[in-house]
């Protein structure tokens, strides 16, 4: 037995630790904590309760729900493919406000995981800020905002806090369409209906939509390792996404493989694709995507998965020592065959293009939505058409571009439009655009078509490859509107300048319309300005196309006519048009 002295000295031990535990208690509790402590603990609450007013709880009834985030006051949410898949075109969303809001499907991308929502009933919702996810780098500060296992019932979403664990990380599809390219890998803890919520930096921008997460062999249980979807990936879709569109990942039309000395070597092509039209081919080793350096094939899946199909992109190669450098044209992986097969239930259609260009494509066992089902407030928004998600925002996004385009459109050109000028190879250049009748006279002859005729069987003048229906396209829908111009629909937003790229990420972004008239395709881009940079017109979808960059408006010149545009055709350049402006009108004054 222990001593009575051994006894004492515990006792008065335990007596000791008593008073201390009494006497720290007593003491203030912050009175130690130093103020620049309590301030970033205060900034970072502050952020944090700002991106909880972005995040949206998602709710798909009986097929469970997820998360989102909002990036526009007028209730755009982004979300993932695989939490609004089992909901269909309307679901029930909450914000932290306390309401549950009715959404609307707006568009799809299958293949990147990603879709966009539209909140109703407000115009102010708060909304997230997006980042340059590029200036990412492993170690910085990320939280997480959703609605992990459900969780959110009162529609407070949960925060998980860590660190970018890695960037720049490759996700293969692994027997599903959903591929994660160049994402962002965080600790972060990203569970089950974390899906879809917003990535967040310490600044409280928005870097990331969570979607993946490596449950494999640990259940469905978070183990530090999960994924997301970068910012600027998003915003290559963007467009797309909210002109209602079922969209495209970019294929090059050809495969790659490492070479025994570790180069990138293009293993497989298709000689329908523009990549074999521009020049390269097998065994080319593939220097730079997009700006970016490729120094391995997953480097090379990294870029080509963050790019929609249709872009023009810049790469070079290098061929027995030499380095060249192209602008290639995109094209879509998997087929829109596969696409809308994903969206309707019908059986997919087989792979198309060089074997392991796409993966296969599970087949959707969801009954095409009943509209009569759908709630009030979604029916009148909701538009289901062939090669659409919804049709009804791709309309709003045209009426948009077309009122950008009233704004800036020249009132003093009402009726035919006739400029003449000098060409940069020499010679001058007189143009007549009519309702009826399209002539350009050049050096080497006059040529005519009738705009309102068969555009696809005239490519006038010769070896331009359609430059008269372009310049007509580019009337019409300046004068009259895009309702006024064949089949014309809102395509999305591609790069204005296709060499102007830095780290895969495009310096300018610019709204396009596509039209479909006479047989042929021509894509219109359009400036924030409302002014038309270029048309593109295909006659044929197997052929190069005709090719009309315009210049800057010219400031001296009340038409509104661009200083210059120059016409070219596949690599082939037909000409530079320098546009004289207008005379001064007689007793002007000077």
């Amino acid at each position: 037995m222990p001593s009575l002295r051994h006894c004492s000295r515990f006792a008065n031990a335990v007596a000791g630790a008593a008073a201390l535990v009494l006497g720290v208690s007593r003491l203030p509790v912050r009175a130690e904590v130093e103020p620049a402590v309590l301030q970033a603990e205060a900034a970072r609450v502050e952020v944090i309760r700002a991106a909880s007013q972005c995040a949206v709880s998602i709710f798909a009834g009986d097929a469970g729900g997820g998360s989102g985030v909002l990036v526009s006051p007028d209730g755009y949410a982004l979300t993932n493919f695989h939490v609004v898949e089992p909901a269909g075109p309307a679901m029930r969303c909450g914000l932290n406000d306390g309401r549950l809001y009715d959404a609307v499907l707006v568009g799809l991308d299958p293949t990147g995981d990603v879709a966009l929502v539209r909140l109703l009933g407000r115009d102010d919702f708060p909304h997230a800020t997006p980042a340059d996810s590029d200036r990412v780098q492993p170690g910085d500060f990320c939280f997480a905002a959703g609605n992990p296992f459900l969780l959110a019932t009162d529609l407070q979403p949960s925060i998980s806090v860590g660190i970018v664990s890695g960037v720049h990380r490759y996700q293969f599809p692994a027997g599903t369409i959903l591929e994660y390219a160049d994402c962002l890998q965080v600790d972060a803890a990203i569970n089950p209906g974390n899906s879809g919520g917003g990535l967040f930096d310490e600044a409280g921008r928005l870097i990331g939509v969570n979607g993946r997460a490596s449950f494999e062999k640990r259940g469905r249980v978070n183990v530090g390792v999960g994924y997301a979807i970068s910012m600027n990936q998003v915003r290559n879709f963007f467009g797309l996404l909210k002109g209602g569109r079922l969209v495209d990942h970019a294929t090059l039309g050809a495969t790659v493989s490492s070479s025994a000395d570790g180069r990138v070597l293009v293993s497989d092509i298709l000689q329908s694709s523009d990549a074999w039209r521009r020049g390269l081919r097998y065994d080319d080793e593939i220097v730079a995507l997009a700006g970016r350096p490729i120094r391995t094939v997953n480097a090379f899946k990294n870029v080509l998965g963050t790019l929609p199909a249709g872009w023009r992109v810049p790469l070079a190669y290098r061929r027995a020592g030499r380095r060249h450098e192209i602008v290639v044209r995109l094209a879509a992986v998997p087929s829109a065959a596969a696409l809308a097969a994903l969206v309707s239930g019908e059986p997919e259609p087989p792979p198309r293009g060089p074997k392991d260009d796409a993966p296969r494509v599970p087949a959707d066992r969801r009954a095409p939505p009943d509209a009569a089902r759908l709630p009030e407030s979604v029916r009148g928004l909701y538009d289901p058409r062939p090669g659409f998600v919804n049709f009804h925002f791709n309309t709003l996004e045209r009426d948009r571009v077309a009122a950008a385009i009233a704004k800036s459109r020249p009132a003093t050109m009402p009726g035919a439009w006739e400029f003449a000028g000098a060409r940069a190879e020499g010679g001058r250049f007189q143009l007549r655009l009519a309702d009826d009748d399209a002539v350009i006279d050049l050096p080497t002859g006059t040529s005519r078509i009738d705009p309102a005729g068969d555009l696809a069987a005239d490519a006038s003048p010769p070896g331009s490859g359609g430059l008269l229906a372009a310049l007509a396209i580019w009337r019409q829908l300046v004068r009259s509107g895009p309702t006024a111009v064949g089949g014309t629909t809102y395509w999305g937003t591609a790069p204005r300048d296709p060499q102007a790229f830095t780290a895969g990420f495009a310096a300018e972004l610019v709204d396009v319309l596509e039209v479909a008239v006479s047989g042929m395709t021509a894509e219109v881009a359009v400036d924030a300005a409302g002014v038309v940079t270029q048309v593109e017109l295909w006659q044929d979808a197997d052929s190069d196309s005709c090719l009309v960059r315009f210049g800057r408006p010219h400031p001296d010149d009340p038409r509104g006519l661009p200083t210059r545009f120059d016409v070219s055709r596949g690599d082939e350049v037909f000409g530079a048009f320098i546009v004289e402006p207008a005379p001064p009108a007689p007793g002007a004054q000077p």
